[in-house]
């Protein structure tokens, strides 16, 4: 299974996304955060921006919603064309129904887990999704810090998805660089979401090779 590199536009210019979309081209996907300041203490994003994002994008477009009440809301997101629809453990109360709706919509369903939270309670579910995104900071803003003691917790779920014969995805999002991406593609993770580390850089097109080279040398299927 190949590394995929999905920048995270939280780091963007949001004064001028169709440009900064453009400077990620070679990417895999676009990772879009929307937050409402409710689930998480920020707000970014809604509907009419997604929208317009996955109008123009031409690469995948991987949803991040960080908000409350998500069974209400995904749908809308999953019909504006995005390529997959991440909610949180936590703030959907039917998480089965949902990704199966999604899958009907022809979306993609991604589960999300917050630092404080285990992984052990999706293994029975794990055939209902696409992919289980990792959270490696606390969710909220860009620029954290890398937890380390996440390490453990995508190794395991590797371990599980192996075990039951799945194509899962492993997603991990915060404080992706060029230090830690060789750390969670080597505990199991195959799709890394890197914000700052791509944007702040001076060439963001050789930033997002060397990622997902260094990432790919360590990947652990």
């Amino acid at each position: 299974m190949s590394v995929q590199i999905y920048p995270s536009i939280l780091s963007a210019d949001f004064c001028d996304l169709k440009n900064e979309l453009n400077t990620i081209s070679t990417a895999d996907g676009i990772h879009i955060d929307v937050m409402d300041y409710h689930f998480v203490p920020n707000l970014t994003i809604g509907e009419p921006v997604v929208q317009r994002l996955c109008e123009i994008a031409t690469l995948p477009t991987d949803i991040h919603l960080m908000i409350e009440n998500p069974d209400r809301w995904a749908i809308n997101y999953a019909a504006m064309g995005a390529t997959s629809i991440t909610v949180h453990m936590g703030a959907t109360s039917a998480p089965i129904r949902l990704a199966r709706q999604l899958h009907t919509m022809g979306t993609q369903a991604c589960f999300a887990i917050r630092p404080s939270e285990p992984v052990e309670p999706l293994f029975d579910i794990l055939n209902e999704f696409d992919t289980i995104l990792i959270m490696t900071v606390e969710p909220g803003f860009g620029g954290q810090k890398f937890l380390n003691n996440q390490l453990n917790k995508i190794a395991r779920l590797r371990q599980e998805i192996t075990r039951q014969h799945l194509t899962t995805h492993i997603e991990v999002d915060g404080g992706i660089n060029l230090t830690t991406a060789p750390l969670v593609t080597e505990a199991g993770a195959d799709i890394l979401v890197a914000g700052s580390s791509i944007f702040n850089s001076e060439n963001r097109t050789q930033m997002i090779t060397n990622l997902r080279q260094t990432a790919q040398q360590h990947y652990r299927a």
